[in-house]
């Protein structure tokens, strides 16, 4: 008996500073883990993760405010060295659009032997080169810029890679413009299921201004974030806000798909309203609004423009309704957004109809295909309106009387994409290592000729662009 009590004191000893290392250990993972569990699958599965999948600290199953877990920390939110685990845990949902496209399987990456199209890229032991690239003689000043942020933010990505998960090689195809192509990495994709069929590839990625939009609305992302959030801590209430719908914008910016007049038609239906602070942007930028001030108004009027509209990330981190046709571009994270439709809002469509307003067919055919999904008023965190606005004024005014309903639906958008961190620092670079890993496995270049191309490096070719 003596010795066993000998053998068990010294096992004490032995494993109580384990212990204690044991728990310290268990301490800091859980700051980083506790708010969630893991899920099941990897973040470069090609398991779509749909967006009524995600548990989220802020998603529209705690739409009691009492109840909402605490914010993510600082220190996740701007860190860009987390693992696919972590970022996992962290943004579920964040990888729908790339596990989407690569469960369509392999597609070849050709080659343009006149070197026109997408800008072509190469990734090799972690670094980045240039193939081909347009020169700078034949892209305007907002072009260049738009590609030299988004590669500045790949290098970034590159650079911050967790040395346990290494990146593959691999070639990729990034096209800057608006309007996207196949197979490419592009800002936005058609939601259209019509447009996006089995051979189409389009790799949507984060806006080039989360690394910078040198226009003096918005200069930056991160910059606009920060001002939203003051902004938003001064309103004591809903009531504090201003109870107009804001929109500023070109009228002559216009997608073909709603007959290249929407911005038009919604000056037309808003002008003299009370309800509408609604103005086509003034010549001299005498009207322009900080986008963070959007954030002042209890609604913000949300238009996309040929293709997607860039300021749409913007409006997502008001504590504000964004009221929008259907849309029609999605980005890297638009998957997220759970609309409910105007005309589920008892009454709004007999209210237009009696005042005389002609309804278009609403939802089209490609709506109901693009967004199956029609949200609850008490889960939504969008609204989508008649995209000729014959609903619009009844919306709001629909929106005013059931004031609890309209603060619940601002406040949950805020909440998830502000508060659940999808724009922040981490939610970006852990996009980009899952958007490369799922490209990698799918692309296919061989005998395209790519191996002949002359590579420049990233460092070369940033100060050649930049200063040259």
């Amino acid at each position: 008996m003596g010795a066993m009590t000998m053998r068990t004191s010294r096992r004490t000893l032995v494993s109580g500073p384990r212990l204690r290392q044991i728990v310290l250990v268990s301490v800091i993972c859980l700051a980083l883990y506790c708010f969630l569990p893991v899920p099941d699958h990897s973040l470069d599965s090609s398991q779509p993760a749909t967006a009524d999948t995600i548990h989220h600290p802020h998603s529209a199953a705690n739409s009691n405010p009492k109840d909402k877990p605490p914010p993510l920390p600082p220190a996740l939110l701007n860190s860009r060295i987390l693992t696919s685990a972590q970022c996992l845990t962290a943004f579920p949902g964040l990888t729908k659009e790339i596990d989407d496209v690569v469960s369509k399987g392999p597609f070849t990456l050709r080659r343009n032997p006149h070197g026109r199209g997408p800008t072509i890229l190469r990734i090799r032991d972690g670094r980045l080169y240039v193939l081909t690239y347009a020169r700078k003689v034949d892209l305007s000043e907002d072009m260049l810029q738009h590609r030299s942020a988004t590669l500045h933010q790949l290098a970034n990505a590159l650079l911050t890679v967790p040395p346990a998960e290494p990146l593959p090689d691999t070639i990729l195809a990034f096209n800057h413009e608006d309007d996207p192509t196949s197979p490419s990495l592009s800002y936005s994709r058609p939601a259209d299921p019509s447009f996006n069929g089995p051979s189409k590839h389009f790799f949507t990625i984060p806006h080039f201004s989360f690394f910078a939009w040198p226009i003096s609305s918005v200069r930056s992302f991160p910059r606009a974030a920060r001002s939203a959030a003051v902004l938003e801590s001064r309103f004591s209430s809903w009531s504090s806000k201003d109870p107009r719908a804001v929109w500023r914008g070109t009228t002559w910016f216009n997608s073909p798909r709603a007959g290249g007049r929407l911005r038009h038609d919604l000056v037309l239906s808003a002008r003299g309203k009370p309800w509408a602070d609604v103005e086509p942007l003034a010549a001299n930028g005498s009207n322009a609004l900080m986008i963070e001030d959007f954030c002042r108004y209890r609604y913000i009027v949300h238009t996309e423009g040929v293709t997607y509209s860039g300021r749409f990330q913007y409006h997502q981190l008001c504590a504000s309704v964004v009221l929008a046709p259907p849309i029609a571009w999605m980005q890297h994270v638009t998957h997220l957004a759970r609309p409910v439709f105007s005309y589920q809002l008892e009454g709004v469509e007999r209210t237009a109809l009696d005042s005389g307003r002609k309804l278009v067919p609403y939802p089209a055919p490609w709506v109901k295909d693009a967004w199956p999904k029609e949200y609850d008023p008490g889960e939504a965190n969008i609204v989508f309106v008649a995209p000729d606005w014959s609903d619009l004024e009844t919306t709001v005014e629909w929106l005013e009387r059931h004031s609890k309903i309209a603060e619940g639906i601002a406040r949950r958008q805020r909440e998830l994409f502000d508060g659940g961190g999808y724009f922040s620092p981490a939610a970006e670079t852990c996009y980009w290592r899952a958007l490369l890993r799922g490209w990698s496995e799918v692309v296919r270049t061989e005998g395209q000729g790519f191996e002949n191309l002359e590579e420049i490096p990233w460092e070369e070719f940033s100060l050649k662009e930049i200063h040259k």
